[in-house]
């Protein structure tokens, strides 16, 4: 039962159907669920207490701007799109593997990616070499992380999930441009004073 929450995970060889020498899910425990569920319940599950308050600690920086650009029922399909984008992404990159994807990490990179097509004027906090605190454009912080995410994909580490966080941002990206409430503009021509 202690991996019992790895079915809850995406399983990208399960989701797409792949089977390879018989076996799927390894030494995990199935649960009884469709496996398309898995593209939500997964944004549910982290790996540790740092993973988690990562995650976050963005949701909580930009998600409320972006929520408040299209209300809260939308904010919520939204998030919840942008995740299942995120899983959708890494599992078509990695369609054999049988390792388990969990985390919010796809569904928060939506959410920075419509803060930075909202608000990319907004000033925000961030610590330099991890001590100096400077205020500074949120599209210079913000474009510099989604970049990152594309140079880490070539060189980072294998066991994050790149495809995820791009595929979550893609989908921020295009869907702010139709869920934002009328009136709302992009590039903070319309902004309120948030300083």
């Amino acid at each position: 039962m202690a991996n019992a929450p790895a079915s809850f995970a995406v399983i990208p060889a399960e989701l797409m159907r792949v089977h390879l020498f018989g076996a799927v899910h390894g030494p995990f425990v199935a649960i009884p669920l469709p496996e398309g569920c898995t593209l939500f319940t997964y944004m549910f599950l982290h790996g540790d207490v740092f993973h988690l308050l990562s995650n976050m600690l963005f949701l909580w920086v930009f998600g409320d701007n972006v929520e408040d650009a299209m209300g809260h029922l939308r904010f919520i399909a939204f998030y919840l799109a942008c995740g299942a984008a995120g899983a959708l992404a890494h599992a078509f990159a990695h369609p054999t593997s049988t390792q388990p994807l969990i985390g919010a990490s796809g569904a928060v990179a939506g959410v920075i990616a419509a803060y930075l097509l909202l608000h990319p004027r907004a000033r925000v906090w961030v610590l330099a070499f991890r001590i100096i605190p400077l205020r500074i454009a949120a599209v210079w912080v913000l474009g510099a992380w989604a970049a990152t995410q594309f140079v880490m994909l070539l060189l980072g580490p294998r066991e994050v999930a790149w495809w995820a966080h791009i595929g979550g941002m893609a989908a921020g990206a295009v869907l702010i441009l139709f869920l934002r409430r009328p009136g709302v503009r992009l590039f903070d021509r319309a902004r309120l004073a948030l300083d």
